[in-house]
């Protein structure tokens, strides 16, 4: 009876994640990307189906029981799971639970990087003194220094001509604080806009900044330039006062926070998917504040609406690490948050959690999703210098510079460390490749991953728990959302399985 299924063979925990949250069984189907609410008994079989298959056991009638009486719970009779099994090979049978594994793909990449993406570090020098800086409080661990136009323009240049037959390009000015050297942000705006015309390119401009200088003038000229914007707020006052200080160590949340409201107003409808022209106020959580959803309450009780938190990236000497002990409150936390979410939605009080933004019909082709963001052949980071590395993460790594704009040939990036960078994908990485989340962070970053484990292909676990449970609440958050907007169970991605 179970044969059937034709699920004795198949690997049930990387590509059927079945999990609870909140009120609801949701099933998700890795492959096919189909959501499925499930009730008790169903989400017992495909659990008990799951421990059975770990333990290098058949799936039988009797081990599933036996599953189910070492849990406390009630066995399964016979007509019973012949119900339950008849409604799920029927969505095996359509493609939406137990599908078949996605065909492994390999990315063809041309022999010369398109370059799409430019990260321009304008200025390496900053006005505040975060703790957890990862550009060494804005020097990157060399001297304080501006980037010159001569530079800047040649930024400019490489990604017009690198990104080949793109039409798109991205530019993002970047720091320490990119409005310290305001008047060349000003100067390479207009340069590139006149330079990718006359190519029939288009730039989009992005900038990230801590917001201390970001005063009326500033906003009227990015709102002017339709420039996307990034900004530094880590939540409550005392959290960001504690990370955020200055140089004096004085705490700038008095100083950043009006202005931040400030500008949040000008963009009402800016996109929660950072796509067009946007801005997101953007904060980081430590071991200090592993209550983190107080913190983005916070901001949208400020009536700022796009918001992301990230987790620090921290050595185990730094005393903001997180510690053994800190991923369940984090979790917890990630727990809350969907839960307010959803609440506020229902209130008409809605905000946007960046991480718990998930789009089930759209998105990413496969390829896309297994090879990452592109970093060191599709998007590079340029120091004041003019220095070529994968991203701004790895500026000032001696041994991850790619190359120069004062080379012979700037467009000639390194080839070993492009092939290095190319090849770190979902497939190198052992762990990736069994991971039910594999569609979702394309192995997770990059940066992240050397700094704690000093390979490109070895991932920084911490990281993946995190992301794995930022999904699942998203996927929550979604079922919770076509709930409220359509009364009904049934509707789109979501089928109902005997609720």
């Amino acid at each position: 009876m179970l044969n059937y299924l034709n699920i004795q063979g198949y690997p049930i925990k990387k590509n059927v994640h079945s999990y609870r949250q909140g009120d609801l069984l949701i099933t998700y189907d890795v492959n096919s990307g189909s959501l499925h609410l499930l009730d008790q008994g169903t989400f017992d079989l495909i659990k008990a189906c799951e421990d059975l298959q770990e333990a290098a056991k058949d799936i039988t009638l009797e081990g599933i029981n036996q599953v189910l009486n070492r849990a406390g719970k009630q066995a399964f009779g016979e007509e019973e799971i012949f119900e339950i099994l008849t409604e799920v090979d029927e969505l095996r049978r359509e493609g939406t639970l137990f599908s078949g594994e996605a065909k492994a793909v390999t990315p063809n990449y041309p022999e010369k990087p398109i370059v799409k993406a430019i990260c321009l570090h304008v200025a390496h020098d900053c006005n505040l003194r975060c703790k957890y800086c990862f550009a060494g409080t804005g020097a990157f661990g060399g001297n304080r220094m501006l980037m010159d136009f001569e530079t800047g323009k040649r930024g400019i240049d490489f990604v017009l001509e690198s990104s080949g037959h793109r039409n798109n390009c991205e530019v993002d000015f970047f720091g320490g604080e990119p409005l310290l050297n305001f008047r060349l942000v000003k100067d390479l705006v207009n340069y590139g806009r006149k330079a990718a015309a006359d190519q029939n390119k288009t730039v989009k401009f992005t900038l990230t900044t801590n917001g201390i200088l970001l005063d009326e003038k500033v906003q009227a000229y990015l709102e002017q330039e339709e420039i996307s914007v990034v900004l530094s707020l880590d939540g409550r006052p005392e959290v960001h006062d504690r990370m955020r200080p200055y140089a004096d160590g004085r705490g700038s949340y008095s100083k950043v926070t009006p202005l931040i409201k400030q500008f949040a107003t000008k963009r009402p409808e800016s996109s929660p998917y950072a796509v067009g022209t946007y801005y997101y106020v953007r904060g980081t959580y430590t071991h200090f504040n592993l209550d983190f959803d107080r913190d983005v309450l916070h901001m949208a009780d400020l009536g700022i609406n796009r918001i992301s938190i990230e987790p620090v990236v921290a050595g185990p000497k730094d005393a903001y690490a997180f510690q053994e002990g800190d991923l369940f409150k984090i979790r917890e936390a990630y727990d809350r948050l969907g839960e307010e979410l959803v609440a506020r939605r229902a209130q008409d009080k809605s905000f946007n959690f960046f991480h718990f933004n998930v789009a089930l019909d759209q998105g990413p082709c496969l390829i896309k999703r297994l090879s990452g963001c592109g970093a060191g052949h599709e998007y590079v980071a340029i120091s004041p210098e003019g220095d070529l590395y994968p991203c701004h993460q790895f500026v000032g790594q001696v041994e991850y510079k790619m190359g120069s704009l004062y080379d012979k040939n700037p467009h000639q990036l390194k080839a070993g460390l492009v092939q290095d960078f190319r090849a770190a994908n979902v497939s190198a990485k052992s762990s990736c490749r069994e991971c039910w989340a594999r569609f979702a962070c394309g192995g997770g970053c990059h940066a992240a991953n050397v700094s704690f484990t000093q390979k490109l292909t070895e991932v920084y676990t911490m990281g993946c728990e995190l992301q794995k449970k930022r999904l699942e609440v998203a996927l929550y958050v979604k079922i919770k959302e076509i709930e409220q907007n359509t009364r009904a169970l049934s509707f789109g991605l979501v089928p109902d399985i005997r609720c």
